[in-house]
C-alpha cells in the first residue's frame, strides 16, 4: 500500500507540473485577447474611428472646439487613454503604412506609433482653397489617402441648425464648392473629384471594390458611386450623409449624422435596411467585416457603438 500511495503522489505532482504552465498560458492568452465591450465612452464629440497600432482603435475627439484641444483617443482591452493631442477639430482618421493620418479643418496631420504628431499637409499645399476638410479614406493601392473638402458649410442649415428643405429657395443658394482630394504618402496633392451639383457639401469618402471613390453628399443626401466612370446616386436619400463603405460582398453602408441612423444597402437591388437608429448623431464609422460589425461614433453622445451588419 505504501508503494501505491507514493506512486499516486508522484503522478499527481507530474500532472500539476505539466498542467500549471498550460493553465497560465490559457489565462494569459485569454487576457491578451479580451474583447472590448461596446459602447465605449471616449469624450466630447468623437468624429471618426479606425484600427491601428497593436490592433487597437483610434478615435478623433473634437472636445470643446477650442484651438488645440482636440485629441486622438486610443481604445484597447485595457480601457481608453489620450494618445495624441494638439488638434483643433480633428475629423476623418485612417491608419496606413505605420502612421495615422487625420484631417483638421484645413490641414492633414501624421501621427506615429508613439503619439508624436506633425503637420503633413498645410492649407497652402492644396491646389484650390479648402474650407472644411472632413472624411479620410485609404486609396486602393494603400499608397495614399482621399480627403473631402465640404466647402461652404454655413449655407446648409436654417436658424435651428436643421438642413434646409431640398425644394426651398435657400437650398438653391448652397454653393458648389466641395471637392475630393488625393494625397500620396510623399505629400503630393491632386484633385480626385472636382465640384459637382450631385455632391453639395461632400462629407463621407470611401473606396469601393473596384478601387473607385464613393462619396456621401451631406446636404443633398446622395450616396454616390462610380457607374460607367461617372459619379451616380444610389437609390434613396440619406441627408446628413457621413461615412460610406462597401463590404466584400458588395453591400454598401452609410451613416447620417443628422438622422442618427445607419443603413445597409444591397449592392444589387440598392434597397436599404436600417441597422441602427435613434443615435444622437451617427458619424464616421469603421467597417470591421471580419467581426461582422461597424464601430459607429455617436458624436453628441460621446460614445462608440458596435452595430451588427448581418441583418
Amino acid at each position: 500500500m505504501k508503494r501505491i500511495v507514493n506512486l499516486t503522489k508522484f503522478s499527481l505532482n507530474q500532472i500539476i507540473v505539466y498542467v500549471t504552465p498550460i493553465a497560465l498560458f490559457l489565462v494569459v492568452g485569454c487576457a491578451s485577447q479580451a474583447e472590448i465591450q461596446f459602447p465605449v465612452e471616449v469624450g466630447v464629440k468623437p468624429e471618426s474611428i479606425t484600427k491601428g497600432f497593436g490592433g487597437n482603435y483610434f478615435v478623433t475627439v473634437m472636445n470643446g472646439g477650442e484651438e488645440g484641444d482636440g485629441e486622438i483617443v486610443e481604445i484597447s482591452a485595457n480601457g481608453t487613454r489620450s494618445f495624441a493631442q494638439g488638434f483643433d477639430e480633428p475629423k476623418g482618421i485612417v491608419h496606413v503604412k505605420g502612421h495615422l493620418y487625420l484631417s483638421d479643418l484645413s490641414r492633414i496631420w501624421k501621427v506615429d506609433k508613439d503619439g508624436n504628431a506633425s503637420v503633413f499637409i498645410e492649407k497652402e499645399d492644396f491646389p484650390e482653397e479648402v474650407l472644411y476638410l472632413n472624411d479620410v479614406a485609404v486609396d486602393a493601392d494603400n499608397n495614399g489617402i482621399y480627403v473631402t473638402d465640404m466647402g461652404a458649410t454655413q449655407y446648409m442649415r436654417d436658424e435651428n441648425n436643421e438642413l434646409w428643405p431640398l425644394d426651398s429657395e435657400n437650398a438653391k443658394l448652397v454653393p458648389q464648392l466641395g471637392r475630393i482630394y488625393h494625397i500620396d504618402l510623399d505629400g503630393q496633392v491632386s484633385i480626385a473629384q472636382n465640384t459637382s451639383p450631385l455632391m453639395l457639401n461632400p462629407n463621407g469618402v470611401g473606396v469601393d471594390n473596384n478601387g473607385d471613390i464613393m462619396v456621401g453628399s451631406f446636404f443633398l443626401g446622395n450616396f454616390l458611386v462610380k457607374k460607367d466612370g461617372e459619379l451616380t446616386p444610389l437609390k434613396g436619400l440619406f441627408r446628413g450623409a457621413d461615412a460610406v463603405e462597401q463590404d466584400s460582398e458588395g453591400n454598401y453602408y452609410v451613416s447620417s449624422w443628422a438622422a442618427g441612423t445607419v443603413w445597409k444597402i444591397d449592392g444589387t437591388t440598392e434597397e436599404s435596411t436600417v441597422l441602427i437608429d435613434g443615435l444622437q448623431s451617427a458619424a464616421d464609422f469603421y467597417l470591421e467585416e471580419d467581426k461582422g460589425r461597424l464601430l459607429v461614433p455617436d458624436m453628441m453622445a460621446g460614445k462608440i457603438y458596435e452595430v451588427d451588419i448581418n441583418k
